[in-house]
């Protein structure tokens, strides 16, 4: 019994001989060493350095002359996910210490690490009276300055903002931060007056698609260019999650060409056609129709909030409404969108909108 619940290794009691254990040792070094480690795409193609970094020019232009040997401010990056922020500041200081010192000049803490005011006077101060030497091994010059960046800033509490800023002022001799976040109006005044401020845009549809197109040769992946442009267009200049959805899609096609149509499964993107439906029954002006169809559309799986989003672009671009009328649903669609967040039921919130749309079509 003991020698089943132990597995099969200690069902031989006879040691294996040395010709066994080098044949062994041989194998697991030839073919463990060889596998590479499967990364996902993000990762894998995250700017290694300040020049791989897309379409933020403002940003780079500091960082290369802080690169060249000029002094580094406090940086605050902005902007919407996916946007380059936290590769940006992680490829700058790559170039700036190098891999072997990278782990002991950068202090990286995130929103899920424990951000509080105690850690931001223990750990950060800690790590900002260190004194840093300016040399490299390979020898290089080094800045005579550690990071520390506080990556989604905005959720620090204000307490911890302000036992901050002290911290920032004390250490501005042997320490730098970089505060990165998604709202600036979250951070506290005098921790952005201590900062140069970098917005950092939504990415261009041009950009994104050369990225994509990169990313697909290099790991031959086949794609149609429809494909590509609603790829851009879902991920809304979002790179992370357009290279995301590619190589979702990949692995779902698994080596067949990836077209418009498995990008609207993976990215849970409503179907054109299902939008213009909907619409079509609030114009025909049957409840029970639209009864119907909001219950197959829950039935189905799709999100009530993507249903929101795509019925807005739909609503703003037709021509079937008038100025009040576009108005009139707007106006709707936020509350259901603010209801929504707040937890409401989707079926409720769905059929309470699509009422409304169907009063302003039938009204004429």
């Amino acid at each position: 019994m003991q020698a089943f619940l132990k597995g099969p290794s200690s069902i031989s009691s006879k040691p294996p001989s040395a010709k066994e254990k080098g044949a062994a040792g041989a194998a697991g070094s030839s073919g463990e060493g060889k596998r590479l480690k499967p990364i996902p795409w993000v990762e894998k193609y995250r700017p290694k350095n300040v020049d791989e970094v897309a379409f933020q020019d403002e940003v780079v232009a500091v960082l290369k002359k802080s690169l060249e040997g000029a002094d580094l401010p406090n940086l605050l990056f902005y902007g919407p996910p996916g946007t380059g922020k936290t590769s940006t500041i992680l490829a700058a200081a790559r170039e700036l210490y190098g891999p072997e010192l990278l782990r002991q000049r950068v202090l990286e803490l995130n929103a899920s690490d424990e951000r509080g005011i105690q850690v931001i006077r223990e750990k950060v101060k800690a790590f900002a009276q260190l004194t840093a030497s300016g040399s490299r091994s390979d020898g290089k010059i080094c800045p005579p300055f550690k990071i520390v960046i506080l990556d989604e800033a905005d959720s620090m509490t204000s307490a911890a903002q302000a036992a901050l800023r002290r911290t920032m002022e004390k250490e501005s001799k042997t320490t730098r931060f970089c505060l990165i976040c998604n709202y600036i109006s979250r951070i506290i005044e005098p921790l952005t007056s201590r900062c140069s401020k970098f917005r950092f845009k939504p990415l261009s549809d041009k950009i994104q698609q050369q990225r994509l197109l990169d990313v697909s040769e290099k790991e031959h992946v086949k794609i149609s260019s429809e494909a590509v442009s609603y790829l851009v267009k879902v991920s809304e200049g979002d790179l992370r999650k357009a290279i995301t959805f590619l190589q979702s899609a990949t692995r779902l096609m698994g080596g067949k060409e990836i077209t418009e149509k498995t990008v609207t499964e993976i990215a849970g993107v409503i179907p054109k056609e299902t939008i213009d439906e909907l619409l079509s029954v609030c114009q025909s002006g049957s409840f029970e129709k639209l009864e119907t169809l909001a219950k197959n559309l829950i039935n189905e799986g799709y999100a009530v909030a993507q249903v929101v989003n795509q019925l807005h672009d739909a609503v703003v671009e037709s021509e079937d409404f008038s100025d009040k009328q576009k108005s009139v649903i707007a106006e709707k669609l936020g509350e259901v969108d603010k209801c929504l967040a707040d937890g409401a039921d989707e079926y409720l919130q769905l059929m309470s909108l699509c009422a409304l749309v169907m009063q302003q079509l039938t009204q004429n």
